[in-house]
């Protein structure tokens, strides 16, 4: 596995990204949004990295990086306009130099609403929403095959309201029993559950 640290050019200035590789086993991207900017979102959120772990286990190149105005990423926060613009641009360079493979979008919470609306225009091969904050935020269209995944006891996104938007949009949608909006302790079960349902 090689692991990349950048400051690729973005609409707002420098994101800074990191990217693993696993190599001459790949065989897709995995692009990762974290949580909200302002409530401690950022590419080392524990759900984050266990998403880019487990798809990079699968053999993907799995890409966390920061939005606008988290850690070494240039700008500010834009209530999701930009850190649309943001996905964009990383997904533009990492597909550059991976041009033959298919695309994952996964997201967390708010980053999984960034991924739905993004998915509009990339058209990716599957999307992966854990945490969706549907409640929250007017999430785009889910493209067919789109897994949401969420925690029973969430305490910001009520599991029924995911589950019915999740139904309302021919998703498939698991349940991590026990588990709150961020896991806590159930990383374990959300790694499994991402290997049992992610058809990569």
């Amino acid at each position: 596995m090689a692991r990349f640290r950048l400051r690729i050019d973005g609409p707002a200035g420098k994101i800074e990204t990191v990217i693993d590789d696993p190599g001459a086993t790949r065989k897709g991207i995995a692009l990762i949004a974290h949580p909200h900017p302002l409530h401690g979102g950022s590419l080392e959120n524990k759900v984050v990295k266990t998403i880019a772990d487990t798809l990079h286990d699968l053999g993907h190149v799995s890409v966390r990086f920061n939005f606008r105005g988290v850690g070494g990423s240039g700008g500010e926060y834009d209530g999701g306009r930009g850190e649309v613009e943001d996905m964009l641009a990383v997904h533009d360079f990492v597909r550059a130099r991976y041009p033959a493979l298919p695309v994952i979008l996964a997201g967390f919470s708010f980053g999984a609403y960034v991924q739905s609306v993004v998915a509009q225009r990339l058209k990716p091969r599957h999307l992966l929403l854990v945490g969706p904050a549907v409640n929250l935020f007017a999430m785009g269209e889910a493209p067919c095959g789109t897994i949401v995944i969420h925690g029973e006891h969430d305490q910001l996104v009520p599991a029924e309201e995911a589950r019915r938007w999740a139904q309302s949009h021919g998703c498939t949608f698991a349940l991590v029993r026990g588990a709150d909006h961020f896991f806590h302790k159930k990383l374990a079960c959300l790694r499994e559950h991402i290997e049992t349902l992610c058809p990569c």
